[in-house]
Order: structure tokens, then sequence, then C-alpha cells
């Protein structure tokens, strides 16, 4: 492993003068970056807004569509052949980065935020769908089984045996994936899929590096935002860090 490390090192031409020289560029860059400028606030708040409401729409869509995903895809709950397909849709989801999909989308549906919503709402099904399988998988089977004892219907079972399980964990997960999503919103609409990223290659092509930086600090602002809301909703439904990690 080390020695194909150097090989591929010196195949690749990363070297240490590439990288000093990519220091001073990247100083004179961060000189042209400040002071922050707003040249059109209009544009950047439209941009900001639409980005939030395609991470929104998308979380609301890839969240409904990965609980009958999450239920199909566990192996204690449903046989082999319905899992096995269900589980590959999954891994497919998640197989392809979110700008990949972008591509795809703009090339189907056209540019704009409804590429951006389908990017995403790929994306939450990826994550979450293979997150809340595995917390089905891990429940205990005890309290399934007395439920299915009394006779009860498959909806039942899942009612009061499965959800309250893992309630609180998908609760989590899906708090974790709408911060995750704002975070890529921002970032799709580089390849034309909606949002601020659009906006933000636009003023990189034509060198407006000062209001580069107050996009960039205005989409900060708007995660930490959105990270702060997800922790306190997290809170009000009685989900802790230590939860939500397991």
């Amino acid at each position: 492993m080390i020695g194909y490390v150097i090989y591929a090192l010196q195949r690749l031409q990363v070297t240490w003068d590439r990288f000093v020289l990519g220091l001073g560029n990247a100083g004179q860059f961060l000189d042209r970056l400040f002071p922050p400028h707003i040249l059109q606030a209009d544009t950047m708040a439209k941009g900001l807004l639409e980005s939030l409401e395609v991470a929104v729409l998308a979380s609301f869509i890839g969240i409904v569509l990965s609980i009958p995903l999450g239920v199909l895809g566990a192996r204690n709950l449903m046989p082999w052949w319905i899992t096995l397909p269900v589980r590959f849709f999954v891994a497919l989801c998640r197989s392809f980065h979110p700008m990949i999909v972008a591509i795809v989308f703009v090339k189907a549906v056209g540019f704009g935020a409804m590429a951006g919503i389908l990017t995403l709402a790929v994306a939450s099904m990826g994550f979450i769908g293979k997150l809340f399988t595995e917390a089905i998988e891990e429940i205990s089977t005890k309290q399934v089984e007395a439920i299915r004892a009394t006779g009860a219907s498959f909806i039942s079972v899942l009612t009061y045996g499965v959800l309250p399980q893992v309630l609180s964990r998908f609760a989590g997960f899906a708090t974790y994936q709408v911060d995750s999503n704002l975070r890529n919103s921002t970032m799709v609409g580089i390849v034309g899929a909606g949002g601020i990223g659009g906006t933000l290659f636009s003023a990189f092509q034509r060198f407006d590096y000062d209001f580069v930086c107050a996009m960039v600090l205005a989409i900060v602002a708007m995660i930490v935002l959105g990270e702060a809301l997800a922790r306190l909703i997290r809170r009000l439904l009685g989900i802790d860090a230590k939860s939500g990690d397991e």
C-alpha cells in the first residue's frame, strides 16, 4: 500500500512545489474575497429561499418514501424475495453522488428546482432507507411476537410492535437528513438544479469574488440556523444526541 501511494503521487504529479504554489494562489484568492459585498441582493435572497424550499420538499418526499422502503427491506419482517430488490434499489440510490444524479435529472426535467428536489429525494431515500432498515432489524422480537400471538394484522404489528421501538431513531435520522439536504441544495444548483448554487457559480465566472464571499457567508448562516432548529426539534421530541447517534 505504501508503495502504491508513492507511485500514485508520482503519476498524478502531486508535488510539494505545486502545493506551495497553491498556497500562494489561495492567499491571493482570499484577498479578493474580502470584504464581502452584496451586488445583487434580490438574486441572492431568491437563491437562498429556493435552496431552502428544495431542501424541505426533497426531505419530505424522501422521508415519506423511506418508511415503506425501510419496512420492505427489513429481513426480520419480509421474505428474501422482497427484501433483495428493495435493498438493491436503496443501494442504487446511495451509489451515486448527488451532483451526478442532479446532472441526470437536469437532462430529464430541465433546469430548475424540480431537478434539485428529485435529486435530493433520491439521496434521502438512499440514506434514510438504509438506516431505517437497519433500525428495524435491530428491534426486539419479543414485542412483535407478542402482538402476532394475539392474531393482529401486519399493519397492527407495525403500528404497535415495530414503530414504537424505532420512532425516536427515525426522527433523528429525518432531522439529520433535512440538515444534509440543506447543505446539498446549495451544491446541486451549480449544475442547474435550482437554489443559490447557480448564482454562486455565475459570480465565480464573473470574478465577483466579493459577492461570492457574501453568498458563502449567507449559506453558512442558513446552515447553522438549520442545524440549530434541528437540534431544537430533537430536544422537543426527547431525542438526545446519544440516542440519535445510536
